[in-house]
């Protein structure tokens, strides 16, 4: 399966996803990086692996709309099945979103369908949750939402602060991100409707993959 990331800065879930698709007997592999901001850092960790790497930045777009449809000619033209949205910080058209269903995932820093949006962990602390985490979703256009592939999860521990909580979600997103890819590319997960089922372990799971061990 060839596999397209998207990134707009430093790239560590990128880098986390190189690693996995390195690996012996892996399915996939990375056919474009492509960031909508030059110089974002994530460029350099995929050109340091030999992946082809491409700016499109959406500043010199009149509008969204033109800048999705570069964005869509590009993934296309590298042959890409899987979009991986990796830290990509542009709200995509639902034209965009409707072309590549089923086959766009996204990780976000939290238990979805909690702390949707901005400013996850201070607002897991200001809600006082014991736990949090993360979660790989297929993508849709409203933010945030779409059949969930897999979720991890993390303790909230006393004295913490929004940048000590998310550095440890971070080390899950890493983790979990690779594992949820793996699924996909493997056949294992498959949408159905609006949820997710699991081939796991040889055991049918109809819904999300909880991991509490990352």
């Amino acid at each position: 399966m060839r596999i397209g990331i998207l990134i707009s800065g430093r790239g560590s879930n990128l880098k986390a996803l190189i690693d996995t698709c390195a690996e012996p007997g892996f399915r996939g592999r990375i056919a474009l990086v492509i960031s909508n901001r030059p110089g974002a850092p994530g460029l350099a960790i995929a050109e340091a692996a030999g992946i082809p790497t491409l700016v499109i930045d959406h500043k010199e777009y009149a509008s969204r709309t033109t800048f999705d449809a570069e964005l869509d000619q590009a993934l296309r033209k590298a042959g890409v099945e899987l979009i991986c949205n990796a830290g990509f910080m542009r709200i995509l058209t639902d034209e965009f979103v409707e072309k590549w269903r089923d086959r766009q995932i996204n990780i976000h820093p939290s238990i979805l369908p909690a702390f949707k949006g901005m400013h996850v962990h201070q607002r897991a602390l200001d809600a006082g949750v014991k736990i949090t985490g993360c979660t790989v979703h297929f993508v849709r256009a409203e933010m945030d939402e779409g059949p969930i592939v897999a979720q991890a999860a993390v303790p909230v521990l006393p004295g913490d602060t929004a940048e000590t909580l998310a550095a440890r979600v971070l080390e899950a997103e890493h983790k979990l991100y690779p594992l949820a890819l793996r699924l996909i590319v493997d056949g294992r997960a498959r949408v159905a409707g609006e949820q997710v089922v699991i081939d796991y372990d040889g055991e049918t799971l109809a819904g999300p993959l909880f991991v509490p061990a990352v």
